[in-house]
C-alpha cells in the first residue's frame, strides 16, 4: 500500500506538558496530538517529531511528520487543521499540514534549529510562564563575549545531560547572542543540532559569567573540561522556546 508523507507545522505552550516525546503516566505533546489525529482520521497515527523538548519548554515553531495511506486535498487538510485546533483547545496549535517528499524526515532532514531564552528584568504576571526573572546587575557585553567564545568550540559535553544515549556531543553553533528586547534579556542560539539540556546549561553558565561568578578564562576551562559538573546550573525550563527549524528546499515535492 502506498503511503504519503506529510509535515505538520505547529506551536505549543509547554507549561502543562512533560515535553514532546511520549512518556508513561505523563501528558506530552506527541501523545496529545497523536490521540487527537487518530480520533479525527479514524486510524492509528504515529508522529515523528523534530526532536525532544524538556518538560515546560515551549515552541514557536515545531515540525513533525506522519505517513498516511490517503492523499488529502488542500481543502481536506485545512478542514483537519480547523477541527484539530478546535479540539486541542489552544495549548497546541497547528499552522499547516503539507505533503513532502517520501524521504523527508522531521528530525534528520533539519539543517538547523534556533532557540530563544527570555529573562525578565521587570516582573510581569502575563509573562511569568515564559520567562525567568533575574534581579540585579548583569554584564550583557561580557555574556556576549562568552557566547562568541562558545562558537569556536565543537564539543559541548560540559553542557549535556549525562544520562543520554547520544552517539556524539559535537555541535556547530552558527549564532549565539544576548539582546535587550524591552524589559526582557533574550538569548538566541542557532546550531545544526543540540544536546539534551544544552541550551539551558549554556544559559545558566553565561549568567554566572554575567553576574561575576566566573570569568572568560573559567568559561574556556569549563568547555574544555568536558565535565557537566563544572558548568552552571540549568536555567529554568519555562524561559526556553524552540523558535525556528530550517529544512532544505529539496525535501518539498516539485
Amino acid at each position: 500500500m502506498d503511503h504519503y508523507r506529510y509535515f505538520i507545522r505547529l506551536a505549543y505552550d509547554g507549561s502543562h506538558f512533560h515535553g514532546w516525546q511520549r512518556q508513561p503516566n505523563a501528558a506530552t505533546i506527541q501523545q496529545t496530538l497523536e490521540e487527537a489525529m487518530s480520533m479525527m482520521l479514524r486510524s492509528s497515527i504515529s508522529l515523528t517529531g523534530a526532536g525532544r523538548t524538556d518538560t515546560g519548554v515551549h515552541a514557536d515553531e515545531y515540525f513533525a511528520h506522519v505517513d498516511l495511506s490517503d492523499h488529502l486535498s488542500v481543502f481536506e487538510l485545512e478542514k483537519l487543521i480547523f477541527r484539530l485546533n478546535r479540539y486541542l483547545g489552544g495549548q497546541i496549535v497547528l499552522f499547516e499540514i503539507f505533503r513532502v517528499a517520501s524521504e523527508a524526515h522531521a528530525r534528520f532532514s533539519a539543517l538547523s534549529r534556533s532557540y530563544r531564552y527570555c529573562i525578565a528584568r521587570v516582573q510581569n504576571p502575563f509573562r511569568r510562564n515564559y520567562t525567568c526573572f533575574l534581579y540585579g546587575p548583569v554584564d550583557v557585553e561580557l555574556m556576549n563575549a562568552g557566547a562568541s567564545l562558545m562558537m569556536d568550540y565543537r564539543d559541548f559535553t560540559s553542557f549535556s545531560r549525562v544520562d543520554t544515549d547520544t552517539m556524539t556531543n559535537i555541535c556547530r553553533i552558527s549564532y549565539a547572542r544576548w539582546e535587550l528586547e524591552g524589559d526582557e534579556l533574550v538569548f538566541t542560539i542557532t546550531a545544526d543540532r543540540f544536546l539534551r539540556n544544552m541550551v539551558r546549561a549554556i544559559v545558566g553558565t553565561l549568567l554566572e559569567l554575567g553576574t561575576g561568578k566566573i570569568n572568560l578564562e573559567d568559561l574556556k576551562l569549563i568547555i574544555e573540561s568536558k565535565n557537566r559538573s563544572k558548568a552552571g546550573n540549568s536555567a529554568p525550563s519555562r524561559g526556553l522556546t524552540l523558535h525556528r527549524i530550517l529544512y532544505p528546499k529539496e525535501i518539498y515535492p516539485k
